[in-house]
């Protein structure tokens, strides 16, 4: 069915067609109107879920931990601060084994106070262990909650998965999505079957202490599950094709980049808008390309290395800033390709919800190609458009 509805419309659908068993949520602007969509499916019958609103977010991933040890498929949403109330119990969704899958809206995290897109809420918390996938658009969203159900659930995966959209640049635009029937869905998804759930006639300890004998090998097994996702997630999508036709690249799609004089890594939203203008400097001759960061965790370590046999320049777009020596994602594109010849710059932009624009897009490529041309680059981190002149534009 072809509808017109935006990200967040597209992420409940999903959860409907996915048959959640429980959605625990808790509101926050910009993903509130998720579990509004929600709740209304659930009341009008056409949901068959357990919906609980709770009292915080932290009370949520809690509610959706315990609904997971019995057996339940279980969904929630988030941004922002929501997110980082979270924070606790995404490490012991991790640590538990719990395979929930969670879209979050992104949004700055205050203060001042800032209800707008960008990514510093999920860059915050990479290192949680939970699977990330960034989304460019409303069809790839609710595709990619149904992928990351497949993926979260797998016997050797057994790992919850954030599934990433731009605040209100998705979460409230209205674009055309493909809503797939039901019984293909219950094709390409499986029910959620545990291998050991909680069950009174089976006893058995669950979450219990783990000395110091046994913690890193613990944390050893989480790091191996994370290295099979990479597997898992393209045989997920490759499985998604067959049956549904579309298919979004990987963990990482190259968009124009085999014989790019320079390429620009972006995740989200703005992957669409460097697309154009990547476009549009093919048609003058300039040799752009873009190379779109789709899954951030497992971070695509392999890929991204390809990324310095096609090119000499790369350049990587920061929809967030971690004030270190540049931003979360251009150290570990720059940490992937070492050691290597390619020369590296970080552009920073887009925050606060602030609009990344072709004009935006023109200038960093413009300067990539001027670093290709001169085989270095003047300065490692550049902010785009600030107020008092000092970013470029």
């Amino acid at each position: 069915m072809i509808d017109m509805m935006n990200a967040n419309y597209a992420a409940a659908h999903a959860a409907r067609l996915a048959r959640v068993d429980v959605a625990a949520v808790y509101p926050i602007t910009p993903q509130t109107s998720i579990s509004e969509k929600l709740a209304e499916m659930v009341q009008k019958g056409e949901m068959d879920a357990k919906f609980m609103m709770m009292e915080s977010e932290h009370s949520a991933m809690s509610a959706l931990i315990g609904a997971s040890y019995v057996g339940a498929r279980t969904f929630t949403a988030t941004s922002s601060h929501g997110l980082a109330l979270m924070h606790e119990m995404l490490m012991w969704a991790v640590g538990a084994r719990r395979p929930i899958v969670m879209p979050v809206a992104a949004r700055t995290i205050g203060g001042p106070w800032n209800i707008w897109g960008e990514h510093q809420d999920v860059i915050t918390e990479r290192d949680t262990g939970w699977l990330q996938i960034f989304c460019e658009n409303n069809q790839e969203v609710l595709d990619t909650v149904l992928m990351a159900y497949r993926v979260a659930e797998d016997p050797e995966v057994m790992l919850p998965i954030m599934v990433i959209e731009d605040g209100f640049i998705l979460s409230h635009t209205v674009d055309i999505v493909d809503v797939p029937e039901q019984e293909k869905v219950d094709r390409f998804l499986p029910p959620f079957t545990p291998e050991y759930p909680v069950d009174v006639n089976r006893p058995m300890r669950h979450g219990g202490l783990v000395m110091p004998d046994w913690w890193t090998e613990f944390r050893h097994r989480i790091y191996q599950s994370q290295e099979v996702a990479r597997a898992k997630l393209l045989e997920a999508e490759k499985a998604f094709e067959e049956i549904f036709g579309r298919s979004y690249g990987g963990m990482m799609e190259y968009y124009r980049c085999d014989d790019a004089d320079a390429i620009l890594v972006v995740a989200g939203s703005a992957a669409g808008t460097a697309k154009e203008v990547a476009d549009r400097f093919r048609e003058e001759g300039k040799k752009v390309g873009v190379a779109k960061l789709r899954v951030f965790r497992p971070f695509p370590a392999a890929e991204v290395r390809r990324l310095g046999d096609m090119s000499s320049t790369i350049g990587v777009f920061d929809r967030s800033y971690t004030f270190g020596d540049g931003g979360a994602m251009f150290n570990e594109v720059r940490s992937a390709l070492q050691p290597g010849d390619s020369v590296l710059k970080d552009y920073v932009g887009g925050l606060g919800g602030r609009d990344v624009t072709v004009k935006n897009m023109e200038w960093i490529f413009d300067d990539l190609l001027r670093i290709s041309a001169a085989g270095k680059a003047d300065r490692t981190v550049e902010w785009i458009g600030l107020k008092d002149g000092t970013g470029r534009w």
